[in-house]
């Protein structure tokens, strides 16, 4: 799966990089960049997109985000089942790993629920983008807009046609709705929303679901509250808007961007230190399992929770809604997050090397490259050679590898030789 990954991002970059996708300031690195912001559905850029590209690049840049958000082994699975060429096992085990799942079964049945939900919200969100667009930049390119900012919303790829995102709509209703109910809807996972379309009452609803849905919302509310608290008088941000109701919406976008969606409609260059290190949390933990969001995943941030709570209480299982968690559960949890943190240490620990700006500042890029979130405080562009291609293995990594591990732990394995136990002290 990550050399399928890896391969789209070649074949993406030496597109992006022909004269026909650019206005000829672009160079290989930045293509290639490009291709892998676009492929991992992060939305980093080195160079402004909708100046940099021509709409043919920008087309490329569309549908990389939508082959890396959706999986290139559900494309692939999708269009053989259309045209009638059975799939085999060797493509149902890549599927599987792809789409994080532990089992074969029902693997046709979620490929047909992503691709409905996909094209269904995205064409809704185009329509509805429209209306904005369209009178701003006439009727073709304002179209391609609406297309092109739905189709990069719902797949949390962040990317905007223009250098400073989506700022200059910071109180626009529409704008501050569309935008993050394709990000949100993407990001929750087609399990979820299949199994809502499915069974429609919460009683009913799988404990995946149930975790997934209770997470989002309250780390929603959360971060919503805290922006707020936290910018409302900075000048940078939240006070130099000119009404209370933009500062509501400003904060409400900003709360639900930083899950791996990557818009933002303030200068995020000017949070409060405190600010952003209440993004990079959230950044880390991203959205849910076979979304097209990034990060440890909420399901992952809540068993944490809910292991540290069972150990101070001397309990020897989880507990949610009425169902247990076992041991494995536990254990794989323990090694996506430690292996997650790791990457983003060492990944900061190599840009910081090379790069003298602020430490925040490379921290939040790291985080955001991590969580495949593309929200940026102005590093991007400053970074030399090394810190670019430092940051491309982090995007790819954060969107391939703890997914591709998560899958091998997943399997279940029989020691041979068990040893008797020995004694540790801790804390």
């Amino acid at each position: 799966m990550a050399s399928f990954y890896l391969i789209l991002v070649i074949i993406g970059g030496i597109t992006l990089w022909l004269p026909l996708s650019h206005h000829g300031d672009v160079r290989f690195l930045d293509a290639f960049f490009t291709s892998m912001s676009a492929v991992t559905v992060t939305g980093l850029a080195v160079v402004d997109t909708g100046s940099a590209y021509t709409v043919f690049g920008q087309v490329v840049i569309a549908i990389l985000i939508q082959m890396g958000g959706l999986g290139l082994m559900t494309f692939a699975v999708f269009v053989l089942s259309a045209i009638g060429i059975p799939v085999g096992i060797s493509q149902r085990l890549i599927l599987r790993e792809d789409l994080n799942q532990s089992s074969l079964g029902d693997l046709a049945k979620l490929v047909r629920t992503i691709f409905v939900v996909a094209v269904g919200c995205e064409v809704i969100g185009a329509v509805l983008l429209a209306f904005i667009f369209v009178p701003a930049s006439g009727w073709a390119y304002g179209i391609w807009q609406a297309i092109f900012h739905s189709i990069s919303a719902f797949n949390n790829a962040g990317f905007a046609l223009w250098p400073d995102s989506l700022t200059r709509w910071v109180d626009n209703p529409l704008i501050n709705l569309v935008v993050p109910a394709l990000f949100i809807t993407g990001g929750l996972g087609f399990i979820v929303l299949g199994d809502l379309y499915a069974k429609r009452r919460w009683r009913a609803l799988s404990l995946h679901s149930k975790l997934m849905i209770s997470g989002t919302v309250a780390l929603t509310l959360w971060s919503w509250v805290m922006f707020g608290a936290l910018e409302w008088h900075n000048p940078g941000t939240l006070g130099g808007l000119d009404s209370i109701w933009a500062k509501v919406q400003a904060s409400w976008f900003q709360a639900v961007t930083t899950r791996t969606a990557g818009f933002n409609t303030v200068d995020i260059g000017e949070l409060h230190d405190s600010t952003a290190l209440m993004m990079m949390t959230l950044m880390l933990i991203g959205g849910g399992s076979t979304s097209t969001a990034g990060g440890i995943k909420v399901t992952t941030f809540i068993v944490l929770l809910l292991a540290t709570v069972a150990f101070f209480r001397r309990s020897t299982t989880l507990h949610a809604f009425g169902r247990s968690l076992g041991l494995n559960e536990v254990m794989k949890v323990l090694a996506l997050t430690t292996v997650s943190i790791l990457i983003v240490f060492v990944g900061l620990f190599v840009v910081s090397i090379s790069h003298d700006g602020s430490f925040i500042a490379l921290a939040f890029e790291v985080t955001s490259a991590f969580g495949t979130v593309g929200l940026s405080m102005g590093t991007t562009t400053e970074l030399d050679t090394i810190g670019r291609v430092v940051i491309m293995c982090v995007m790819f990594l954060g969107r391939v590898g703890p997914l591709t591990l998560g899958f091998f732990l997943a399997r279940h394995t029989v020691p041979k030789v068990r040893y008797p136990q020995g004694q540790i002290f801790l804390g």
